[in-house]
């Protein structure tokens, strides 16, 4: 599995009372929660979906639209659908608790909020929410190679687009392929081909950032997301990772065998039209398809439907950004 970054739960508030945020920041802050808030319900469901934070509180008496309407957007979004929610209430009517329940909403907890009870029903659904994060990570995985899977893929590539959109950062998408992958396997059997499969894997695990996505996309093709990475960054980072792939060591019956692979490389800046995740895809395999084209083992660029071959001395590729 790619090695992530740990990082603090996150809680969003989303109130239209500033006092509110400060008063839940200070109660969360001692178990090492780190709180942000919206006052603007509109903003707070586009926050969510930007953000993913770990768990919403979620005042009902919000205005223009109310914590219940805002609870039925969050669970209809695939983006947010998963991210436990806990209701604000200044008043314990049984029919909103009821309301709220069948919404999709995990707990309640009523204003003014008593210290100890906010602490452990934040708590008990960010534990929840770590088990059902474990299970789902499992349905994530390749099992073959131990990657990430097309899935997780599809999943954070969407995530991190709506970052890249919403703050302007930089977003770069690799796409990978083992060369002659089919005339190994019918060489040498299929065994020898997972044998590739792992050991490949294992290069671009073992040589991408620990900030990186990498997933085996399907087949002998492999994905590699870069996060607030640019094109220079992503140049760089693709040929490293080339050279990885055509510097492990395999053999059948002590023959050295030779296995390369062909990568294509795309930034969200330089991808033309709407920038949506099958247009990111699809522009990193004209790149891939590009370096198929130019013989193999090579790196190409797709820099707004040109593609540029990048070379091993190339300057640009010798320091990342």
């Amino acid at each position: 599995m790619n090695p992530e970054v740990p990082n603090p739960n996150r809680v969003l508030v989303i109130d239209d009372s500033e006092s509110i945020h400060r008063l839940i920041d200070a109660r969360l802050r001692p178990d090492g929660l780190q709180v942000t808030g919206e006052v603007a319900p509109e903003v707070g469901i586009t926050r969510a979906v930007s953000d993913q934070p770990d768990l919403i509180l979620l005042d009902i008496g919000l205005p223009g639209i109310d914590g219940f309407e805002v609870c039925r957007r969050l669970q209809e979004h695939p983006a947010t659908r998963h991210i436990p929610i806990i209701f604000l209430t200044g008043t314990a009517d049984v029919d909103s608790k009821v309301r709220g329940l069948d919404l999709g909403a995990v707990d309640f907890v009523t204003k003014p909020f008593d210290q100890v009870e906010l602490r452990a029903r934040v708590r008990a659904a960010l534990r929840t929410k770590r088990l059902q994060d474990m299970l789902e990570q499992q349905s994530f995985l390749d099992g073959l190679t131990g990657l990430w899977n097309r899935a997780y893929l599809d999943k954070r590539l969407e995530a991190e687009l709506n970052v890249a959109r919403r703050y302007g950062r930089a977003l770069s998408l690799v796409m990978a392929d083992i060369d002659g992958f089919k005339r190994l396997n019918d060489t040498y059997g299929h065994l020898f081909g997972d044998v590739v499969l792992q050991g490949i894997s294992e290069g671009l695990r073992g040589y991408a950032r620990r900030s990186d996505i990498v997933a085996r996309y399907g087949g002998e093709e492999f994905a590699i997301l870069l996060t607030d990475t640019g094109t220079k960054s992503a140049k760089y980072v693709s040929e490293r990772l080339r050279i990885s792939a055509e510097s492990r060591n395999f053999e059948v019956k002590g023959v050295p065998v030779s296995v390369t692979a062909s990568f294509g490389v795309v930034c969200c800046e330089d991808v033309v039209g709407e920038l949506t995740p099958e247009a990111m895809i699809a522009a990193a395999d004209r790149a891939l398809y590009a370096s198929k084209d130019a013989g193999r083992n090579c790196v190409h660029v797709n820099i707004r439907g040109e593609m540029v071959r990048i070379r091993p001395d190339d300057a640009a590729v010798q320091s990342p950004d």
